[in-house]
């Protein structure tokens, strides 16, 4: 390098360092323009300045062209510059963290009052405050036309769907129930059952009862269980799987249908339910249950039909429940004992408990699939004497019950029923002589919601004499009726 290129080499280095110094100005000024508070205050220091004449930014142009001939001037200007950008993003950065705080104050603040584990308050429900007991109960109308057009407008032979013509209630009833919990120490173990009926249903029910005619009226009181259905109370026994005993007044444990509308596949009752067997049952009762399949269920009790006992005898019996598959369960029903009412006509050595009743039950219900269910019904009883002779046969009768149903959707089904029976000696239907009934019935029932059902139901009744009431006072042999059936049922269970 010669002398003569020296000055356009130091030329060319002042050049260079004044856009170094240019870009870092520029810099800067970005920065400036980017804070908010800190350029507005560098704007009123220009403008202080400006009014005596020189600038911040003059001064700073005129030092850096004073030092423009020292490269190391320049640089430590740059570094300066560069350690003022830094220091005016930190102030930035603070005066966005001071301005967004009281924000977030509130939510902090929030958080350390509430404790972490803090849970919202329970909702109080009706099942909450009965705790293991419930509420629960059914409203059961309906409407029945019979085509025989009866003048007593009256349903022969019929359970409880006894009127036509009538918007009738079958019955009300209303539930109070505490299931025994073997998990629930001594008290838990114990339990009750209490049910009311009010209907036409609950009249018919309890019709027979000695303690609700002129036996029971003039020593205890006639009427006094009118409207009860059921009352006993439970114990729950620690002896192997469970044994249960319960005393008071319970349904009987035979049939394939019971009082209640709801339980039942078809609206109206049957036959056999009508007359082959007892309502129920006042006394003591205990069952054992073996495994998941299987239980056994003892009775001692006053006989059928009455809370207080019409002789002095007891009637005595078991059920036994077998459950082998899904698809198949069973159960076989007994009862034995005296059930004639002791009059004047008994002489010694012949008295009334020496005519004991026995009835056998036996219900068969196979469910071949998901839609389709099955069911058979037997019965048969006999003992009974109509004269107080021992040389006299005792009556008996007979009946079976084929049932079937079919689920169309979750909410409908439809269901057929086909039932004989023969009252051989016209014992239990008043009718003589040996009379048998058939009768056939078709049912669809509609859930309209949850708790609100629908069923429609056709029935025919035949017999083999004319006993039928028609509008012209001739009785026929045959009976067609239709009905519509409305229920309405309610549970504390399910309150919200």
């Amino acid at each position: 390098m010669n002398r003569s290129s020296a000055p356009a080499e130091s030329e060319k280095k002042r050049i260079i360092m004044k856009k170094k110094y240019g870009v870092c100005f520029g810099f800067l000024a970005m920065g400036l323009a980017i804070a908010g508070a800190p350029l507005a205050r560098a704007q009123n220091r220009m403008e202080a300045n400006g009014a005596g004449g020189v600038s911040e930014a003059g001064k700073t142009s005129a030092s850096v062209a004073t030092a423009a001939s020292s490269p190391a001037d320049l640089d430590r200007r740059v570094e300066e510059l560069e350690k003022e950008l830094v220091e005016l993003r930190s102030e930035m950065a603070a005066r966005k963290q001071a301005e967004e705080a009281p924000a977030a104050t509130p939510a902090v603040t929030l958080a350390q009052d509430k404790p972490a584990d803090a849970k919202p308050p329970e909702k109080i429900t009706l099942a909450g405050l009965l705790g293991p007991n419930t509420i629960s109960g059914f409203v059961d109308t309906y409407y029945q036309y019979n085509y025989n057009h009866p003048v007593s407008k009256a349903v022969d032979f019929r359970g409880f769907d006894v009127r036509s013509k009538d918007i009738s209630l079958n019955m009300i009833e209303l539930i109070l129930d505490k299931a025994p919990d073997p998990m629930g120490g001594l008290e838990g173990r114990t339990g009750y059952h209490v049910s009311l009926g009010f209907g036409d249903a609950m009249n018919i029910v309890n019709s027979s009862d000695p303690g609700n005619g002129s036996f029971g009226t003039a020593k205890f009181g006639g009427g006094f269980a009118q409207y009860l259905k059921e009352g006993y109370f439970s114990y729950l026994a620690p002896v192997g799987k469970g044994l249960q005993v319960d005393v008071g007044k319970f349904v009987t444990p035979m049939g394939a249908e019971v009082i209640e509308s709801k339980d039942n596949w078809n609206y109206s009752r049957g036959l056999l339910f009508t007359y082959a067997i007892p309502f129920y049952h006042f006394g003591a009762r205990a069952k054992y249950t073996f495994n998941d399949k299987y239980n056994v269920t003892g009775f001692v009790v006053n006989g059928w039909n009455n809370i207080v006992d019409n002789n002095s005898g007891k009637t005595y019996g078991f059920s036994f429940v077998g459950n082998p598959t899904k698809k198949v369960s069973y159960t076989i029903n007994y009862l034995a004992g005296p059930e004639t009412t002791p009059t004047g006509a008994f002489a010694p050595p012949v008295d009334a408990e020496d005519f004991w009743r026995q009835t056998w039950d036996a219900v068969v219900i196979y469910n071949p699939n998901a839609k389709l269910s099955l069911m058979a019904n037997f019965d048969y009883g006999r003992g009974d004497r109509t004269t107080p002779l021992l040389t006299v046969p005792p009556v008996y009768w007979t009946g079976g019950a084929l049932y079937a149903k079919y689920a169309l959707t979750a909410n409908d089904y439809v269901a057929a029923r086909y039932e004989y029976f023969e009252d051989h000696d016209g014992f239990t239907t008043g009718q003589l002589p040996r009379t048998h009934f058939n009768e056939v019935t078709a049912t669809y029932q509609h859930t309209l919601a949850t708790h609100l059902l629908t069923r429609f139901e056709y029935r025919r009744d035949m017999s083999q004499f004319p006993l039928y009431e028609l509008s012209t006072f001739n009785p026929i042999k045959h009976q067609d009726t239709v009905s519509l059936g409305l229920i309405f049922l309610f549970s504390s269970a399910d309150a919200k």
